[in-house]
């Protein structure tokens, strides 16, 4: 088996094991445990040494892991890599339950901007956190995955909406609703929790208080086209990178001062305790410098990679490109401009990226979005603004993007860890200025 066939494998591994924020942080810190890191309690004191790797997890869907390098890092600041672990999906309403034509169904909120259609007459699993009080009165929580088809949006079939092919749009509150089962009888939604909750092991149950959970397609992750050119799966947008600044981190020799930070949120607006406009990253950076002089001077001596999925040009949809930025799949990662400052790339983070790039034999991209069309945004810009470090904004080439099932090319992430693993060992990021 070739590298790029073991990385494939490996990274479907992890986006199918990772149907929501928690449990793609949960599969995280295993990896991180695995490869020697150590958990670090926010509560309590630090004891940090040079060459070791530590982690911090707030929230469970958010996680900062970084290596303590060699040199005081006020002198050679860090290497970090951004990434976030949502997705759009169908979250489960807090009273969700309705009961209509002996059917039992789920009200659900779209999160984030998720395509709706792709996600009609799909299998539909059931996965996230629930909290309970157990029979000693204690607060707990759990994650929980049904990992098997629990849901499904069926279709208005065609002979119902003659006009469904030409004009049919998608009202969430009206036609999203997830018919969950059969029954004459109502049904309460904790209550069948309590049951799945049991049959995982937790016998302790007295009272389901809340959850948050999502529904998420099935169907795992696979190698498609004719020559497995491409990886489809869903949450490529952005598990792909996450997966991908965690490969590279521990691939990276513990020479350097060298952070991935992975937030939440982000396809909400990243305004939360653990997104990136919170102060998760910043307060665990000033926790590792201590005084305010060698923040400052570890920060002027720091770079960050914002890592996100870029749209590939799609051949059916060649006129929605820039003609000069059409992103091609398993052709590079893509540096992402945008001088309305959506994206934080500047010349002399991009040139960086190009000479790395260059060193590990990897071509490189680059997207604009064309000028009459509003260009989405990263936690690259909400970094940058919020510690003040010069930023890139990059991304593997996506088919698809916010869809249920997204499409990348097979050889593009493995080829993007390869630069971020030589970025994570660069001596200095400094230009001369």
């Amino acid at each position: 088996m070739s590298n790029v066939d073991q990385f494939n494998n490996d990274l479907r591994g992890f986006l199918d094991a990772s149907p929501t924020p928690f449990h793609a942080v949960e599969t995280m810190r295993l990896r991180l445990d695995n490869a020697g890191f150590i958990s670090l309690n926010e509560r309590g004191e630090w004891q940090l040494e040079a060459g070791k790797g530590y982690y911090v997890i707030r929230n469970g869907s958010s996680i900062v892991a970084f290596r303590c390098g060699n040199t005081p890092v006020r002198e050679s600041g860090w290497r970090m890599v951004g990434a976030h672990t949502d997705s759009p999906n169908l979250k489960v309403k807090p009273a969700p339950e309705l009961h209509r034509q002996g059917y039992f169904q789920l009200g659900v909120e779209v999160y984030g901007g998720a395509l709706l259609n792709p996600w009609f007459d799909r299998d539909l699993g059931l996965a996230g956190r629930v909290n309970y009080e157990n029979t000693d009165g204690d607060l707990c929580s759990v994650l929980i995955n049904l990992n098997r088809p629990v849901g499904i949006v069926p279709s208005l079939a065609i002979h119902l909406d003659r006009e469904a092919n030409n004009s049919r749009s998608v009202n969430p509150q009206k036609d999203l609703p997830v018919v969950l089962l059969q029954s004459d009888e109502p049904k309460n939604f904790r209550d069948l929790l309590t049951q799945v909750l049991s049959q995982q092991g937790a016998s302790d149950v007295a009272t389901v208080l809340d959850y948050e959970l999502s529904f998420y397609d099935c169907q795992p992750s696979a190698m498609v086209g004719w020559n497995e050119d491409f990886i489809a799966s869903a949450r490529l947008d952005n598990l792909l990178s996450c997966y991908i600044g965690l490969d590279a981190l521990l691939a990276a020799d513990v020479s350097q001062h060298s952070v991935l930070v992975c937030n939440d949120h982000e396809e909400v607006g990243s305004q939360s305790a653990v997104g990136a406009q919170g102060p998760m990253l910043e307060s665990v950076l000033r926790r590792i410098t201590g005084d305010e002089v060698s923040w400052q001077r570890a920060i002027a001596n720091s770079m960050m990679i914002s890592a996100d999925n870029a749209h590939g040009i799609h051949p059916n949809f060649s006129d929605k490109h820039d003609g000069n930025h059409g992103p091609l799949l398993n052709a590079g990662p893509v540096i992402k401009n945008n001088v309305n400052q959506r994206y934080a790339t500047n010349s002399e983070t991009s040139s960086i990226f190009r000479r790395l790039c260059a060193s590990q034999g990897v071509a490189v991209q680059c997207f604009v979005v064309r000028s009459d069309m509003a260009c989405g945004s990263t936690i690259g810009p909400l970094t940058a603004s919020a510690i003040g470090v010069k930023t890139l904004d990059i991304g593997v080439p996506t088919f698809a993007m916010h869809s249920i099932r997204e499409l990348a090319g097979s050889h593009d992430a493995f080829n993007l860890s390869k630069v971020l693993a030589a970025f994570y060992q660069l001596e200095s990021v400094s230009t001369g200025n």
